[in-house]
């Protein structure tokens, strides 16, 4: 198992060097001056030269990479062109709020998805798999910040339970202030992606229930709870483990569209601010950030494949 992990770690190094020369040429021939930005309309050519030789934007394209690669490989991303800071640091000011916030819709979408999954498998063709199935196509039609917003106006107006938006960082006001703020986004997130894993348990159990150890386990007289949670869940649940791992990373990377509505300062709108101001430097670091992330929750996956299911062996 170490030398797989070890493995695919390794794989990570040209992966990202590809990732990096594909945005780092991408973003740079996108329209947008980053020093035209930054001075404004009333800008003469000369002082947006003038910028762009003190930012190093005028050198050539491919000395630009070089030297941004450089500093890259010793941990260094650079600095954001409009904030004055490492880009490093404004990844990780942002990730506190993004993280929290996937976690608590993480654990919604789990704690809703699985059991109506499981519940739909197991009284197949019957009113409670229709009700299920009803609510999973609803929740999967349903954008996430459309029921933000109602969530907003019933809850954070009407009733007054919850704030509207911001954020209470853990250091100001404790985990309960902080989880306030994020509830409501967590649950327009959660219901959402709820859905999908309703969907994927209740096929995966379908496929698992109608195997002989089930059928085995209840001619032994087993509880129905034993059967269902112990014996046919425990080997359903590879595929569900899939999709809760891949939809955390989805959501760890920026929630851009919940962090707009609900004002909530994630990576997410980190990353639309850089992309609307040009900052290169943040635009690639963020890029870089959700590749990795990506590739280490995927090795992460791999692991959990292992403890779940014996059978799985990695060499």
């Amino acid at each position: 198992m170490l030398a797989f992990v070890v493995r695919r770690l390794a794989a990570l190094v040209p992966v990202l060097f590809v990732v990096a020369v594909f945005v780092f040429s991408l973003i740079h021939i996108t329209p947008g001056d980053p020093a035209a930005y930054m001075l404004g309309p009333s800008a003469s050519p000369a002082e947006v030269e003038h910028l762009r030789g003190v930012l190093g934007l005028n050198l050539p394209l491919y000395q630009q990479f070089v030297i941004w690669l450089g500093h890259a490989l010793r941990g260094d991303l650079g600095q954001s062109i409009f904030m004055g800071i490492p880009v490093s640091v404004s990844i990780a000011q942002r990730l506190e709020p993004t993280f929290l916030l996937t976690l608590l819709a993480v654990i919604f979408m789990v704690a809703i998805g699985i059991p109506a999954g499981t519940l739909a498998a197991t009284r197949r063709n019957t009113l409670a798999d229709q009700a299920v199935m009803a609510l999973a196509v609803l929740g999967l039609s349903v954008p996430s910040f459309w029921l933000g917003l109602n969530l907003i106006l019933l809850v954070g107006v009407k009733l007054r339970w919850l704030p509207v938006a911001g954020y209470v960082p853990l250091a100001q006001g404790g985990v309960w202030a902080a989880v306030r703020t994020l509830l409501m986004p967590a649950v327009s997130l959660g219901f959402i992606n709820a859905a999908l894993i309703a969907r994927i348990t209740r096929s995966s159990m379908l496929d698992v229930l109608g195997l002989d150890f089930v059928r085995t386990a209840r001619a032994k007289g087993l509880p129905r709870a034993a059967v269902i949670w112990r014996h046919a869940l425990a080997n359903a649940i590879l595929p569900v483990l899939t999709a809760v791992g891949n939809t955390f990373t989805v959501l760890l990377g920026g929630l851009v569209v919940t962090e707009q509505v609900f004002a909530i300062p994630g990576v997410g709108q980190l990353v639309i601010n850089a992309v609307l101001r040009r900052d290169y430097p943040v635009i690639q670091g963020a890029v870089l950030y959700v590749v990795t992330l990506y590739i280490v929750i995927n090795i992460g996956l791999d692991v959990l494949y292992a403890a779940a299911d014996p059978r799985i062996k990695y060499s």
